[in-house]
């Protein structure tokens, strides 16, 4: 099992017990992408990293990487926690579903290229106060590919005309031109700027990103679009996701009541 002392950048994605005193931490790093570490005496009162490793913390930190199997860390520096998403319950939910995500989209102790810093963008945006639901669907969108899943959004899949009207056929895969959307009557009927949105989140890069807004009509197109895909296609139910789904019925359901009064 190959090992290496280095630095490295990581989000913490979760922590258990281990044992009486240790714990196990889950990162997101910059170098192996997800990987489980071992951290010894990580629930001792006065453990000097315990700052360090709280859920929702990023920043440096310098360990042993191993390719199989546990890492280690030996110390931290410079690190951060996102405040603005664990102290709010909305932002809290969506990052942790990233983070979920994620963990399971790439096996352990593997480079993901240029995926930690379009994840750590992703959260920066959040914490910052950005739609949690429109980075989220950003993440989801570019995602697809990692799983297996690679629709086509900027062009009809059967004849490549990308100057016509473009409607998603989960049938297909991909879009379908108004020419062909006889060949489907089950696709989702997308307004003009959801297509936008679907083809621009497929392409964008968050560390580009300052602002980010979409209008509640669209934003329940997208999301129904991604929904359908992860449930048919992916096959993914994050207890994370179900979570944001009942919150949002939870809030659909108050809302109502005040209507009502």
């Amino acid at each position: 099992m190959a090992r290496e002392t280095t630095d490295f950048r990581g989000i913490i994605i979760y922590r258990r017990d281990y044992r009486e005193r240790d714990l196990l931490i889950k990162m997101l790093t910059d170098k192996i992408g997800p990987a489980m570490f071992y951290v010894r005496d990580g629930k001792k009162r006065g453990f000097q990293m315990a700052s360090d490793i709280l859920p929702f913390t990023h920043g440096t930190y310098i360990g042993s990487l191993a390719d199989d199997g546990l890492s280690f860390i030996n110390t931290a520096s410079e690190t951060h926690q996102y405040h603005g998403i664990a102290g709010d319950l909305s932002r809290n939910a969506y990052a942790t579903y990233i983070l979920s995500l994620v963990d399971h989209a790439f096996p352990d102790n593997q480079s993901i290229g240029g995926w930690f810093n379009q994840v750590a963008a992703a959260l920066e945006l959040i914490n910052r106060g950005q739609d949690e639901q429109v980075v989220t669907n950003v993440i989801e969108t570019q995602l697809l590919n990692v799983f297996g899943v690679a629709p086509t959004w900027d062009r009809c899949v059967i004849c490549g005309r990308a100057d016509r009207l473009l409607d998603f056929s989960e049938q297909y895969g991909g879009m379908l031109c108004k020419q062909h959307w006889y060949l489907d009557d089950r696709r989702f009927h997308l307004d003009r700027r959801t297509v936008y949105y679907l083809q621009q989140f497929a392409r964008l890069n968050l560390q580009r990103v300052n602002n980010i807004k979409v209008n509640d009509f669209t934003k329940q197109r997208l999301q129904l679009v991604l929904d359908t895909i992860y449930d048919d296609q992916v096959g993914l139910r994050l207890k994370s996701k179900r979570f944001i789904q009942q919150m949002h019925r939870l809030e659909q359901k108050m809302g109502k009541l005040n209507l009502d009064d």
